[in-house]
C-alpha cells in the first residue's frame, strides 16, 4: 500500500486538491468529505492511466507537517 500526500487549498467557490507525488493529478470539490472521494477515485485514474502507458509508478515521497507560530495572525 502506498500512501500519497494531498495539498487541499480554499478557493473562493469550492476546495482544490493536488498530489504533489503525481503532476496533473488533481480535482475540486464542495466539502472535505467529496475532496476526499474525489482525489481518491483521480489518483486510482492517473495511476490506471500511467500504467497503460507503461509509464513507472512514482514512489511517494512528499512530508506533509505544520508549523505553529506564536503571535501571528
Amino acid at each position: 500500500m502506498k500512501k500519497y500526500a494531498i495539498v487541499i487549498e480554499h478557493g473562493e467557490n469550492n476546495l482544490s486538491a493536488y498530489v504533489p507525488d503525481l503532476p496533473g493529478c488533481v480535482t475540486t470539490g464542495q466539502t472535505f468529505a467529496e475532496i476526499e472521494r474525489n482525489i481518491r477515485e483521480a489518483i486510482e485514474l492517473h495511476l490506471e492511466g500511467m500504467r497503460e502507458d507503461g509509464e513507472p509508478i512514482p514512489e511517494p515521497h512528499t512530508a506533509v507537517g505544520y508549523v505553529e507560530l506564536q503571535g501571528v495572525g
